[in-house]
């Protein structure tokens, strides 16, 4: 442990807490998730690149860390505020605890922190930036927090992505998928390889064309962080796969970039989803579905009207805003949350089987 530490979020609130982690100063957009267990996959989620995560969990580091329930090569957050952290850990197949693995990677944290009251301020207030520090001093970190750039218009998905294409899955796989990495996790490859494909990763500016030689049966559209709306190299990747009529599935930010390409608008929530307990209806087959999910922005239904071959087949059930979508006139649908989820939940896994039926019919 490090001594004290701040926290100043961009409407004057201060908090003080114990320094965690690597002792420094770091900035982003404070968020929170309501995740009971996870923290780690929470932490490597390429979604979360610029962003700080707010743990409700009263309990961080209970468990410590393993490399299998990484979700990318290294964490991706700005920082961490946590209730009780923890440096002893009770998982037999962890080597090393949270603090190591934070300062390993160089993350800014801070703990003893009433995180219940403050989710309620973000709650109440809305997404905004902040900034952590175990170094500077209240009105030093003022001056730092006006140089953390606003998340509305930020591209970030270029910085996340892999820099070369890389496979995953058997060779000799009868199915080909082209996934383009704009933030994605590890364990959305691992599950579309256990189904029978041959996967390859693409970097996230990589064209339709520089893809389509490789001769995929079906393209996927990664989650990622940052604003969809600014991102004009994926939106035109993904409109030239839908004219040339390929089967395409998307989670997350891929979703709203698939609504992007079809016409739609996205807009900048409140304080967004982040959480594995979210309740969604399937209004295609008429089921509820706990889901785990992780975005800042949202596909609007302003335009849907203007759009008839956009079909919603997903809705939230606490703020009824689009889970999902597909194109009546194409191979193509997508969701806001994450089906791969881990640890979980495991209800949205179907969708995969979805999009392997749709390439082989």
């Amino acid at each position: 442990m490090n001594g004290k530490a701040y926290l100043l979020l961009a409407d004057g609130l201060l908090v003080e807490g114990k320094a965690i982690g690597k002792k420094g100063t770091s900035g982003g957009e404070i968020c929170f998730n309501t995740g009971m267990t996870g923290y780690q996959e929470i932490y490597t989620d390429p979604s979360y690149h610029g962003q700080i995560v707010v743990n409700t969990s009263a309990h961080i580091g209970n468990y410590g860390t393993v490399v299998e329930d990484n979700e990318s090569g290294s964490p991706k957050i700005q920082g961490i505020v946590i209730n009780e952290f923890s440096k002893e850990f009770s998982r037999k197949t962890a080597k090393e605890s949270l603090q190591t693995y934070l300062e390993k990677h160089g993350v800014v944290g801070i703990a003893d922190i009433d995180t219940r009251k403050l989710v309620r301020h973000i709650r109440s207030k809305g997404a905004m930036n902040a900034i952590i520090s175990s170094e500077l001093t209240p009105e030093q970190l003022k001056e730092e927090l006006k140089k953390v750039p606003s998340m509305d218009g930020l591209e970030l998905s270029s910085v996340v992505s892999t820099k070369q294409p890389y496979f995953a899955g058997d060779t000799n796989a009868p199915i080909k998928i082209a996934a383009l990495d704009v933030g994605i996790k590890n364990n959305i490859v691992k599950c579309l390889a256990e189904r029978g494909c041959y996967v390859q990763v693409f970097p996230a500016k990589t064209t339709y064309k520089e893809m389509e030689e490789w001769k995929p049966h079906g393209y996927f559209i990664s989650n990622g962080p940052g604003d969809p709306s600014v991102m004009d190299y994926a939106i035109k990747t993904v409109k030239d796969i839908l004219e040339a009529d390929k089967p395409v599935f998307g989670i997350c930010l891929g979703h709203q970039l698939l609504a992007l390409a079809a016409g739609l608008t996205t807009f900048k929530m409140h304080h967004g989803h982040r959480g594995l307990n979210h309740p969604v209806k399937n209004l295609i087959s008429g089921l509820g579905e706990m889901t785990s999910q992780n975005h800042g922005f949202a596909v609007s239904d302003k335009e849907l009207d203007k759009h008839p071959n956009v079909e919603v087949t997903h809705v939230h059930l606490n703020d009824k805003t689009i889970m999902g979508i597909r194109l009546k006139n194409k191979k193509a649908f997508s969701v806001q949350y994450h089906p791969e989820a881990s640890p979980g939940p495991h209800d949205s896994r179907y969708l995969f089987d979805q999009f392997l039926a749709m390439i082989k019919s």
